[in-house]
């Protein structure tokens, strides 16, 4: 009896090792960005660097996207757990086609998709980017967030010549405007120009687009929830950690994997995020970085419907994103701990 109680004893003390190691262990991620690294996947790097994720239970593995770099197919064929894709209009396209894909966070609350223009020739209002004789946009562009703004605002096809990532066109033509990101292209006109452009974010005149969102596929949602809400989680707290903390080991992965970037230069992409509240403004600074409203969502496809980009009843909007794992205030401690306004 006495020997049988001992060997029920010990298979209980490593049943229950057994269970706390397991639940302890770190889950392997694979996390995979739509560009190379930058200021915008901050809050990413931050969550690594400072052991965020770890702290989650998770293990991730970061992939850089790059001109040459197609990231989005490897999510479906279930080669990477998560994707940061640029804004809904991937996702709507996902759902379309049905693609087994869902966003699951909208970690900015603003897309940085902005028209750039001259100091001093009238284009300080908006409204007047319309008589522009030269609009630089990128061919992508051209069928996508033009065609909202011609329906929208009255642009016109006969100023468009394509953008191909030279500043060369815009600078010598005072005249023009062009595309950027309103967290990179300004910086580099100012590097390169010597002076500071006139920037238009489209967010601020109506295109409703979360952006840099994170898509899982539908079935790691509903057979790992939590999973998934650990990961968000995780990164909604790099983030944050990312804009009001300590945010220099972050800046050494990046440049790590970026060596094209400087500290000055994401320093001064961190600034326009705050003074433009890209990440954190509106339903974030209640919610919670990362929030989604379902209302906001089905506002910017019927704009995008009457854009001509789709035709209504195209997309289930329920299978484009997910609010299942936002909205719940995560962040909002820590952000008051470090002082963040």
């Amino acid at each position: 009896m006495f020997a049988s109680a001992r060997a029920s004893m010990w298979l209980s003390v490593a049943l229950t090792f057994l269970s706390t190691t397991t639940a302890h262990a770190e889950d392997k991620v694979r996390f995979a960005t739509n560009w190379k690294a930058q200021a915008a996947h901050g809050g990413f790097y931050q969550a690594i660097a400072d052991g965020t994720y770890r702290r989650y239970g998770l293990d991730v593995t970061l992939l850089q996207g790059g001109p040459q770099v197609n990231n989005r197919p490897l999510l479906p064929a279930g080669r990477i757990d998560f994707l940061m894709t640029g804004n809904l209009l991937h996702s709507f396209d996902n759902a379309k086609n049905g693609v087994p894909t869902i966003v699951v966070a909208g970690m900015f609350q603003k897309d940085p998709q902005a028209l750039i223009a001259h100091p001093g020739q009238g284009y300080e209002n908006f409204d007047a980017l319309t008589a522009a004789p030269l609009a630089l946009i990128a061919k992508d562009a051209q069928f996508s967030w033009w065609q909202w703004l011609k329906v929208t605002h009255g642009f016109r096809d006969e100023a468009l010549k394509p953008y191909n990532y030279n500043l060369g066109p815009f600078l010598a033509n005072p005249k023009a405007i062009q595309q950027g990101y309103s967290v990179a292209e300004p910086i580099y006109v100012e590097n390169q120009g010597h002076f500071k452009p006139v920037v238009h974010l489209l967010a601020d005149h109506g295109f409703s687009t979360y952006s840099t969102v994170i898509e899982a596929r539908t079935e790691t949602v509903a057979k790992q929830p939590g999973l998934v809400q650990r990961f968000v989680d995780a990164s909604i707290i790099g983030w944050v950690n990312y804009l009001y903390g300590d945010r220099k080991a972050a800046h050494a992965l990046m440049r790590h994997d970026n060596p094209e970037m400087t500290e000055a230069e994401l320093e001064s992409s961190v600034t326009l995020m705050k003074q433009q509240g890209i990440v954190d403004s509106e339903d974030s600074l209640t919610q919670g970085i990362g929030t989604m409203n379902p209302a906001r969502i089905r506002d910017f496809y019927e704009q995008m419907v009457k854009a001509g980009l789709y035709k209504q009843g195209d997309v289930d909007l329920s299978r484009v994103a997910t609010v299942q794992f936002v909205n719940k205030k995560v962040g909002l401690d820590e952000k008051a701990r470090l002082g963040g306004r």
